[in-house]
């Protein structure tokens, strides 16, 4: 009898280190077939592109002296020289 016993509890620790180093252990799932909630990102915002701008280009303004005809002080300048007092008065008879 003591036989038996000692192949029992010998066969019993056997069966429970040959467990422990297996990890082996007893394992229950049960799965429902309903997915978990997901976020969703919203869709995006369509913006309108910004309107064409059309761009005319003119040419430059012309920059030219001005030119005034008349007295400056004490002499005359007709558009093409100066004139002194005397020069204009000698040579015009009015």
């Amino acid at each position: 009898m003591k036989t038996k016993l000692f192949a029992a509890l010998g066969t019993g620790a056997l069966i429970l280190t040959a467990s422990q180093t297996a990890m082996a252990h007893v394992s229950v799932g049960l799965s429902i077939g309903v997915p978990a909630p997901v976020y969703v990102a919203p869709a995006p915002v369509y913006f309108a592109p910004p309107p064409v701008r059309v761009v005319a280009y003119q040419p430059a303004p012309v920059m030219m002296p001005a030119v005034y005809v008349g007295w400056h002080g004490d002499r005359y300048w007709d558009g093409r020289r100066w004139w002194g007092h005397r020069e204009w008065y000698g040579q015009r008879r009015w």
